[in-house]
C-alpha cells in the first residue's frame, strides 16, 4: 500500500514527502505520510488522486477529509493516513514534531 501511495503522490508532483512510522506512537494508524501541494486546489487534487489509486488498487479509503476547503486534506487507509497540507497549515500544525519525527529513521523526502 505505501509503495501505491508514493506513487500517487509522485504522480501529482507532491511536495516533501516525509512517512512516519507511528506504530509505537498510535492506536489508530501505524504509519502516516505527509506531503504538502503548493496551492488548494493542487492539495485538493492530490487527496483525490490517491484515495482514486487505491480505488484502483482495490484498497476502499475508510474516509477522506478536507476536499472542500483544501489547506488539509486527510486519506484514511486504515493502517495508513495521508496528509496533504498546504505548507502554511503544514507549518502550524507541525505534525513531524507532533509525532516524533526527529526519532525517525524511515523518514523520506521526494524531490
Amino acid at each position: 500500500m505505501i509503495i501505491a501511495v508514493r506513487e500517487a503522490l509522485d504522480d501529482m508532483k507532491a511536495r516533501d514527502i516525509v512517512e512516519i512510522d507511528v506504530t509505537n506512537k498510535s492506536t489508530v494508524t501505524d504509519r502516516m505520510v505527509i506531503a504538502s501541494g503548493t496551492s488548494k486546489r493542487h492539495v485538493m487534487s492530490i487527496g483525490q488522486h490517491v484515495q482514486e489509486e487505491m480505488k484502483h488498487k482495490g484498497l476502499m479509503p475508510l474516509g477522506i477529509e478536507g476536499l472542500d476547503t483544501g489547506e488539509w486534506v486527510l486519506v484514511d487507509l486504515g493502517d495508513l493516513v495521508v496528509h496533504v497540507m498546504m505548507p502554511d497549515a503544514r507549518s502550524f500544525y507541525d505534525l513531524e514534531k507532533l509525532w516524533g519525527f526527529d526519532d525517525e529513521v524511515g523518514q523520506g523526502a521526494a524531490q
